[in-house]
């Protein structure tokens, strides 16, 4: 059966969700060390790195990354959710400076990671906390805003909402998500923003498949993003086991990954401006995508156990999977425990944005019939 619309947005989200969580504890670090670390491959959710040390341990501290807990990738894009419910139409950037900024500088809410209710400014990282200082205390118009911020995944990471409310149109997810993240992002951590939210809306089309997403996401990809996306999934599809194809996904992204070998110590020229380079977090989770084939456990342990920013990766490609196939492909065990690990109602935000894609349909539709009667006045006048 075709999944509908708000199975797919319950999947998308829970799976991002999922692979978030399953991520968090092993970001940052290679697949050797996850391995021997692990005595294995993570194949399931897992404790912090390093053990009941996580509070004071470094790099990590005071962070409870693992047992089940979501980062802030969902603390993110549950956010935007929230801006979604009180705008009820498309974000753009002012939306980003008039909504988002006041969610996470004024909104207490439960922050998995740090065991207490907080801000979300409290938990996000500086690549996050630039948007609440251009656009709260520097006054930086919120279509430039994202101008001199660090180039990585953190305005992709929560785009995964655009991609639904524009479900089965890539084009409008694309265009409405570089809009947004003008607040957020520049170069190609932008670019990479409107690709994953159109690799969303991509996957709630009808029929379709990991090519047919990579396709669409392809037709709309510029510059090293593009390019680094051809190049990973170009090896991807020549590989049905994610173990196998942990060192060759690496090998195809490096030339466009600007972060280098040692994700701990990026390199001089990292997370600068670039036409040349791309995020490495999006052609990756493409790249799992074909490997996996779509199924929700081969690709998303897949990007776990590809280390490096992986719940990043996880996250983008757990929301692909579940607006594949909607909410019956995320394991219900995974989906329970985080839930349950995270004290958040993780269908609760499905819900809501589900009901905001349908009042945004009805008014897109509205809109565009009005044009239609407009555009055919014009064209009959004076026959």
């Amino acid at each position: 059966m075709t999944p509908t619309l708000d199975d797919r947005i319950t999947g998308s989200l829970l799976g991002a969700a999922v692979g978030d969580a399953l991520g968090g504890p092993v970001e940052g670090y290679t697949p050797e060390q996850i391995l021997e670390r692990h005595g294995g491959r993570v194949t399931g959710i897992v404790g912090p790195w390093n053990g009941g040390d996580w509070r004071t341990a470094r790099p990590i501290a005071p962070y409870h990354k693992g047992d089940g807990h979501v980062t802030d990738d969902t603390l993110m894009t549950h956010a935007l959710i929230r801006v979604y419910e009180k705008v009820r139409g498309h974000l753009d950037a002012y939306a980003v400076a008039d909504h988002l900024v006041p969610e996470l500088m004024g909104r207490i809410v439960w922050i998995p990671e740090l065991e207490s209710e907080a801000l979300p400014l409290q938990r996000i990282f500086l690549a996050e906390k630039w948007i609440v200082t251009r656009l709260h205390y520097g006054h930086a118009d919120p279509r430039e805003a994202g101008n001199g911020n660090v180039v990585n995944c953190g305005a992709a990471m929560y785009m995964a909402p655009v991609g639904l409310v524009n479900a089965a149109h890539p084009a409008a997810a694309y265009a409405e998500a570089i809009d947004l993240t003008g607040a957020h992002q520049s170069s190609y951590g932008r670019e990479a923003a409107g690709v994953f939210a159109a690799a969303v809306a991509a996957a709630c089309a009808p029929g379709a498949t990991p090519t047919s997403v990579v396709e669409e996401a392809l037709s709309l990809a510029k510059d090293g993003t593009r390019a680094a996306i051809e190049a990973v999934t170009e090896v991807a599809s020549g590989q049905r086991d994610f173990e196998s194809a942990l060192v060759p996904l690496r090998r195809a992204v490096a030339p466009f990954d600007t972060v280098g070998p040692d994700y701990r110590a990026p390199s001089l020229g990292a997370r600068r401006p670039s036409r040349l380079h791309a995020i490495e977090e999006l052609p990756i989770a493409l790249g799992m995508l074909l490997v996996g084939e779509g199924d929700f456990r081969r690709t998303v342990l897949g990007a776990v156990n590809y280390g490096r920013d992986c719940d990043s990766i996880a996250t983008m490609a757990g929301a692909i999977v579940g607006a594949l196939h909607g909410e019956s492909a995320v394991p219900p065990e995974w989906a329970k425990q985080v839930a349950e690990a995270s004290r958040l109602d993780l269908h609760a935000p499905a819900r809501t944005l589900a009901a905001v894609a349908r009042e945004i349909f009805a008014a897109d539709t509205a809109a565009r019939r009005s044009h239609e009667s407009a555009f055919a006045t014009l064209t009959s006048a004076g026959r």
